[in-house]
């Protein structure tokens, strides 16, 4: 199962069903769950720890120290979840003491010369396109998909369930449930078919429609545009969670449609 041509130190921890092809190295301190798959050419640094059931494919560098003038050695880590897959030459790196700890979750897709640099936190069910580029810092909620060649600024914030287009530039946090697209990236409506995909009831989509229609289409002040959500919308987790993402977003969000 660990082809005699890759170097594997013996300080890493490795399942023994664990899969390791020819010219990968393995660095110390790297864990590996059951079932995992790494393809040729692989490079694993100290500090990376892999789930169970996941799939690394050649050129991919995960676990070098951050590009981060900051950085002091401190002992980081990348954690990566279950079921997750990284595509060819893929290259994630470890946190600094902000976080302590770069993090992707299970079940995610990270697709060919994606970057993720230090710090950044990504949910569940995630899907990275083709080339692209996750600055320091960069949160991104459960189920959001980002088309090929997005590049996010240090500590943008991406929602759960967020659809982002190809080649936008994210300057601006993006709320969950909603697409976003052209340049400067805006609001480009509710993700309605991706979240009817997940399981959301009719009701729940109207929910978001209604909110996202307050704050994006009938007010140009967000400020103004919650206060009528909260007196307007009832309660519900779907309201209190767009509410609490927006308010706590000291980047700002993006704009409504032009």
């Amino acid at each position: 199962m660990k082809h005699p041509q890759s170097v594997i130190s013996p300080k890493a921890q490795l399942h023994e069903s664990v899969e390791v092809g020819p010219f990968t190295i393995i660095h110390d301190n790297v864990i590996i769950g059951e079932g995992t798959k790494i393809h040729s050419n692989v490079a694993l640094y100290p500090g990376t720890i892999i789930g169970n059931n996941c799939e690394v494919y050649p050129g991919a560098v995960i676990g070098v120290i951050p590009q981060d003038l900051k950085f002091e050695g401190e002992n980081t880590t990348v954690e990566i979840g279950n079921n997750t897959i990284i595509r060819e030459c893929v290259t994630i790196h470890r946190a600094t003491k902000d976080k302590w700890k770069t993090s992707i979750g299970n079940n995610c897709l990270l697709m060919t010369y994606v970057h993720v640099a230090h710090d950044c936190q990504i949910g569940n069910n995630v899907i990275l396109a083709s080339y692209t580029g996750l600055s320091g810092h960069v949160t991104i909620g459960d189920f959001a998909i980002l088309e090929g060649k997005v590049a996010a600024q240090q500590f943008a914030h991406i929602g759960r369930h967020a659809f982002v287009g190809g080649a936008s530039l994210v300057r601006k946090n993006i709320p969950p449930f909603i697409k976003a697209a052209r340049e400067p990236l805006t609001f480009a409506g509710v993700n309605s078919v991706g979240l009817r995909r997940r399981g959301f009831s009719d009701e729940e989509i109207k929910t978001i429609e209604d909110i996202y229609r307050i704050i994006y289409i009938q007010n140009s002040n967000v400020s103004k545009a919650l206060e009528i959500v909260k007196e307007s919308i009832d309660p519900s987790e779907i309201r209190d969670e767009i509410i609490h993402f927006i308010e706590s977003s000291d980047k700002g969000v993006i704009r409504g449609m032009i």
